[in-house]
């Protein structure tokens, strides 16, 4: 203890220590059944820092280009010690992560906390969900096996139904008209550089947001919360809602170590652009719900096509999805009501078309 005394003074005279956690002794939690949902963002943060973290390493051996990407993964898994632990916690990692956002994103939803004033909170953090997917999608080509060069080729082909400037963004994520090992550079690019420098950025904004208007309480159980004793409606940020926060994402280590060592990421077979492209192309369980809409659309709608429709359709679902907080408007009665009800609609179709898509094969 007398140690950390002593490191502590001797920052606080340097960088004045005590000013700068000064936020954190006096920052609170509301406490309410609800409270658990709060945990939700800061384990798809620590999940992101896994991440990083497990991305760096693999980084020391891969080899971002056509003809070494594969065999760089497969030396990484076969001849790196604990290298398969490391690519299979990077690839679980990608996966949790997103559901954790996704998860994040329907509690906030749902508790109203994008409301007044917090309205910048939910767009950032839409942004940042954007981004996760992103990240997603282009990692999904690097290891240049086969299922993720014919899905990354799915996937840019839809792109291009994308009205008036789809067949621009096809090239530029692409690189040319096809995808080819200037698409996997472009890709690498993308995931190790452009996005992370964006998802820094962003996090920040959103996490500065998040300290400068503190954590909402549901409207549903404001005059319930605000009738308790003041000691029983909130908890301090430091140590206690810390310490939870922290055996959250020791669970979410736990299991995602436990699908790592048990379920070990798989690398497939090497891409061939000139094979042709095998049965049951799909793309991560992320992106299923929409692949599942856009196939079951009819070729023609109209005058329209009917993958065209498709896409501008969930376009303008994400637009509207962005500013629902200022839709809403702090809205009582009837418009609150129709607005929990397109999450629960939202939320049961994404699980409806994706459940659907892995029992139809």
């Amino acid at each position: 203890m007398r140690l950390w005394r002593l490191l502590r003074d001797w920052l606080d005279e340097r960088f004045g220590w005590a000013e700068l956690t000064a936020f954190l002794r006096k920052k609170t939690v509301p406490r309410h059944r609800y409270s658990v949902w709060y945990y939700l963002g800061g384990i798809t943060l620590f999940l992101f820092v896994v991440q990083v973290c497990t991305g760096t390493l693999l980084l020391l051996y891969y080899r971002p280009s056509s003809s070494e990407a594969f065999r760089s993964v497969q030396y990484i898994m076969t001849e790196v010690e604990f290298g398969w632990l490391v690519r299979s916690i990077h690839s679980w990692g990608a996966n949790l992560m997103i559901f954790a956002a996704f998860a994040h994103m329907f509690s906030v939803l749902f508790l109203k906390a994008y409301r007044k004033p917090r309205e910048l909170t939910w767009v950032s953090g839409m942004l940042l969900l954007l981004l996760v997917l992103a990240f997603g999608f282009s990692g999904y080509l690097l290891p240049w096996n086969t299922l993720a060069f014919f899905a990354t080729k799915v996937g840019t082909d839809i792109v291009a139904q994308v009205p008036l400037v789809g067949d621009w963004l096809k090239v530029f994520l692409r690189g040319g008209e096809e995808v080819t090992g200037a698409t996997l550079t472009r890709f690498f690019g993308f995931h190790v550089a452009v996005l992370p420098g964006l998802t820094t950025l962003l996090l920040i904004v959103h996490l500065l947001l998040v300290q400068r208007f503190g954590i909402s309480v549901p409207p549903s159980l404001e005059a319930e919360w605000q009738a308790l004793p003041p000691e029983q409606r909130e908890m301090k940020f430091f140590p206690n809602f810390l310490l939870r926060e922290l055996m959250a994402w020791y669970v979410a280590l736990g299991i995602l170590g436990a699908l790592a060592a048990l379920a070990p990421w798989k690398l497939g077979t090497e891409a061939d652009p000139f094979a042709p492209a095998p049965a049951g192309i799909r793309p991560e369980w992320y992106f299923l719900f929409m692949f599942e809409t856009l196939k079951l659309l009819p070729a023609r709608i109209w005058i329209f096509e009917g993958e065209q429709v498709g896409v501008v359709a969930f376009g303008l679902a994400a637009v509207v999805w962005l500013l629902l907080p200022f839709l809403d408007g702090n809205a009582a009665g009837r418009r609150a009501r129709w607005i929990t009800g397109l999450g629960f609609f939202a939320l049961a179709y994404m699980a409806g078309m994706t459940l659907y898509a892995f029992l139809m094969g």
